[in-house]
């Protein structure tokens, strides 16, 4: 770690304020909070901004719904989620709206600048209009039957039956999800983001250490199809910033969404006094830090840098993103009641419990992370209660009864407190990467060895000896070290246990440089509980809560955290799995595809069949090394239009990326065509 100070603005995603925060929300919240109090611990200049994320059609139907202005909703909801961020402890330096006039400004002077430099186009488009509600429909507000398989009440853009995708004027039998009317095709005038023009910028930018490794392959993808225009504007009626000189056209709430972020710097700027343009304007020193979910990542890793670099702001330090959340190994869920409010949790469980478990499991990558409930009873109480706390429980009585309070003024074993000290760097630089796992796992073994030297020195054998004042005041002495230094450790994740620590120790708050010296010469106050027990009967009662909150008819899209009018898909059913057709395939030829980094051109044989694929597997794989092998592909996967041809299926492949990818290869004996099961 480096001991230079650093100045480093940090935001998480802006959770829409449409709808409740929610544990899978609060995974990068948490997440993101860690890793800022550390980095205050460390004595950096580091300031945390969000906002909510105000606008969109959904805010615009939802106010509609509950018969109040789209301003009464979202001040409703920011005090909600202010209020829930603030009880599980993350602690913001500035929380604000993209309805604000800081973003209005922002909006605008950034568009007017990329007007200016030419990245601004202007197209008629077709889109569907609902007559009865006579509004535009944006692509997740029609349902129909898809073109390709017929499936029935899918979206405008893409069937969830058979993965195909398509404009919303092919859907069959569409209705507007808004009035139940049938849509009409009506044109209109929209404006675009010019993002080809930004191409080498962000091929460059995407490859220069900025995004972890698989979410630069994953990006590939977009540079191999090129880098289309991008639709920033909507129509009235929408909640949002009026475009300027464009009556009628607003900007889309993915435009001015992430200029939220500068926006609550700039308000938190005005009331601190501190200088907005040297922290964000293009070549400033500062750090600019993104956390966010990997649902948003080509928001933020194409769209968000491109409009920055076009605008002379700074571009981001880094983007980290994370995975979603599962409860008990499966998707959140009203029936079986894990879709779990951040108020419904609270009003059952101790919100350090959770900030411990999300810690326990977090790493540096995407993958997503899983709430076991019954891990998350025994991790707690082992690990907080059984082990952290436990020391300073079995150390303090006998320091307030026999000393007044009065610690020692020398450690009892040199070795053992060397031992947890020279554990700081080590602790820090997990904290840093964020290796949240694997920084929970280091302090684990420290308390374990502390609890260890406890139980062979055995004080409370030793209060009962005659003439052993100095020993028992030096044992306890050293435990009381030990617990102070597993608290600094652990601050960052465990702020309001770590403050009732401080003020038992009767001590300044914790900073990271403070495990450097022992607590001696010192009194101490009365010990009092930390932290109780986590009880199987508030888990029971939290799940049982969570089957009652959410049991309305409100959509999933009302309930959507980041994802404004584009929701993670609906659950399938073991029935809709099964009508995925894996087959065995000859690898006949393999070839190059030319102006494609990543891609090959498959042709396979499905036993009488022939089909052109391409895959993304380059990286991995020379053609002349595939040929006449086998492999296994999707085969009833609809053709999908590429840049550089029809693809016919998907070749199925696993790994981290890169190198790392391997196609995935039947065993001896299969045929081309022979079904895998």
């Amino acid at each position: 770690m480096t001991d230079a100070k650093r100045q480093i603005l940090v935001t998480s995603a802006l959770p829409y304020a449409n709808g409740p925060i929610h544990i899978g929300h609060l995974v990068e919240y948490i997440q993101t909070d860690i890793w800022v109090r550390f980095q205050k611990m460390q004595g950096h200049e580091c300031y945390y901004v969000c906002a909510d994320d105000a606008h969109g059609t959904p805010i615009m139907l939802r106010a509609q719904k509950e018969g109040i202005t789209p301003e009464a909703l979202i001040a409703k909801t920011s005090e909600e989620h202010q209020t829930d961020f603030k009880d599980f402890a993350v602690a913001f330096d500035n929380y604000h709206s993209t309805h604000s006039d800081e973003n209005r400004d922002l909006a605008r002077s950034i568009y007017k600048t990329l007007e200016k430099q030419g990245h601004i186009n202007k197209h008629t488009i077709k889109q569907a209009y609902d007559p009865e509600k006579e509004m535009f429909l944006p692509d997740r507000f029609i349902r129909g039957e898809c073109p390709k398989c017929g499936a029935k009440d899918q979206y405008g853009d893409s069937c969830e039956v058979c993965g195909a995708t398509y404009s919303p004027t092919d859907l069959k039998n569409p209705v507007s999800a808004v009035s139940g009317a049938t849509p009409i095709e009506k044109e209109s005038e929209h404006y675009f983001f010019k993002l080809g023009d930004f191409n080498d910028m962000l091929h460059e930018w995407t490859r220069g250490g900025h995004l972890q490794a698989e979410v630069t392959n994953k990006l590939d993808e977009w540079f191999e199809a090129g880098l289309q225009e991008w639709d920033i504007s909507r129509d009235a009626p929408y909640f949002g910033f009026e475009i300027p000189n464009a009556p009628d056209k607003y900007f889309y709430v993915w435009l001015d969404a992430p200029m939220g972020y500068l926006a609550s710097f700039k308000h938190l700027c005005e009331k601190s006094h501190i200088d907005f343009e040297a922290w964000t304007k293009s070549g400033s020193n500062t750090e600019m830090i993104h956390f966010i979910g990997k649902d948003i990542i080509y928001f933020h890793a194409l769209f968000w840098p491109a409009i920055l670099q076009g605008s002379g702001y700074r571009t981001p330090t880094s983007i980290y993103a994370h995975g979603f959340l599962t409860v008990d190994g499966q998707k959140m869920s009203k029936s079986r009641g894990t879709f779990i409010t951040a108020r419904t949790y609270l009003e059952h469980l101790n919100p350090e419990y959770l900030r411990y478990y999300f810690a326990a499991k977090l790493g540096s990558g995407v993958d997503d992370i899983d709430l076991n409930l019954d891990d998350f009873l025994l991790r707690v109480n082992s690990d907080l209660v059984g082990k952290v706390v436990n020391i300073a429980s079995r150390c303090a009585g006998f320091i307030k009864k026999r000393f007044n309070g009065a610690l020692a003024d020398a450690i009892h074993n040199q070795e053992l407190f060397d031992t947890l000290t020279n554990a700081n760097s080590i602790i820090a630089d997990a904290y840093e990467q964020r290796e949240y796992a694997k920084a929970m796992r280091e302090i684990m073994l420290l308390a374990d060895k502390a609890n260890q030297y406890i139980d062979e020195q055995q004080p409370w054998v030793i209060a009962k000896q005659e003439a052993t004042d100095s020993e028992l005041q030096a044992i306890c002495t050293m435990g009381i070290n030990c617990f102070r230094l597993l608290i600094i450790y652990l601050k960052p994740v465990l702020p309001i246990m770590a403050e009732k620590a401080e003020a038992f120790l009767n001590i300044d708050a914790l900073q990271w440089q403070d495990a450097k010296a022992p607590l001696l010469n010192h009194t101490i106050n009365p010990f009092k509980p930390l932290m109780t027990r986590v009880e199987q009967e508030h888990i029971d009662a939290m799940v049982e809560a969570s089957k009652d909150d959410l049991s309305s008819t409100e959509t999933a899209s009302e309930l959507t955290g980041h994802l404004k009018d584009n929701p993670i898909a609906d659950e399938i059913t073991i029935d809709d799995f099964m009508k995925v057709d894996l087959r065995v395939a000859k690898i006949v030829k393999a070839e190059h595809v030319e102006g494609a980094d990543k891609l090959l051109q498959l042709t396979l044989d499905l036993g009488g069949q022939t089909r052109n694929v391409f895959a993304g597997i380059k990286s991995a794989y020379n053609p002349e090394d595939l040929e006449g092998k086998l492999t296994v592909m999707v085969a009833n996967l609809a053709p999908r239009k590429m840049r550089f041809g029809l693809s016919e299926g998907m070749v199925l492949a696993a790994g981290a990326g890169g190198k790392d990818v391997f196609v995935l290869s039947p065993d001896d004996g299969a045929e081309p065509g022979m079904r895998v099961k």
